[in-house]
């Protein structure tokens, strides 16, 4: 393993930190509605359990009502039970083929809960972020007393290795300021 792809492995990684932060954050309900919010939930489908959006189509009505209409007729119950069952404090309601999903205004002090889940979130990221550059340190450092690179270069590489923590942690900053605004917005 040379230099390059240690600095390259961990650059990915820590870019895949970041994607799995903001799919945490798409499932952090704000005050509008948005159709990711129910993309983990699952319907029992003919006894597997399936993600809704695999059964039925999301769409917005508003911005503050979800739409799902399932393909098969005969499952409009079926879906809306799993998402009353799903925790995320909603009430769906069907009518007909079509099961509406309002999204009830959040309070003030639901608000505070989720901005301290956001940034509990961002810490998480920001780990594994730390995590990513000491894997990243230890693997310059083997090559280092295996003498395969010179203590400038480990040094260069190590260096090279910490611009990129600070600017992916700069990236978590300011993915985790913009969802706090969208969560404070009424």
């Amino acid at each position: 393993m040379s230099v390059a792809d240690i600095r390259k492995n961990a650059e990915q990684k820590m870019h895949k930190s970041i994607e799995a932060l903001k799919a945490d954050f798409s499932k952090i309900r704000t005050g509008r509605a948005h159709t990711g919010i129910l993309d983990h939930v699952m319907v029992d489908y003919y006894g597997s359990p399936t993600p809704i959006p695999q059964v039925a189509n999301v769409t917005l009505l508003d911005a503050r009502t979800i739409g799902v209409t399932p393909w098969d007729k005969k499952m409009a119950g079926a879906v809306e039970k799993a998402i009353r069952e799903a925790n995320l404090g909603l009430n769906p309601a069907s009518q007909g083929e079509l099961v509406r999903v309002p999204m009830p205004p959040l309070t003030e002090e639901r608000r505070r809960e989720l901005i301290k889940v956001v940034k509990h979130e961002g810490e998480n990221a920001k780990v594994a972020i730390r995590n990513l550059r000491r894997d990243a340190i230890h693997a310059l450092k083997e090559l280092l007393k295996e003498k395969e690179v010179s203590e400038d270069e480990e040094r260069r590489a190590q260096d090279d290795i910490q611009k990129l923590t600070d600017k992916h942690i700069a990236e978590v900053d300011k993915a985790v300021a913009a969802k706090e605004a969208d969560v404070m917005v009424v």
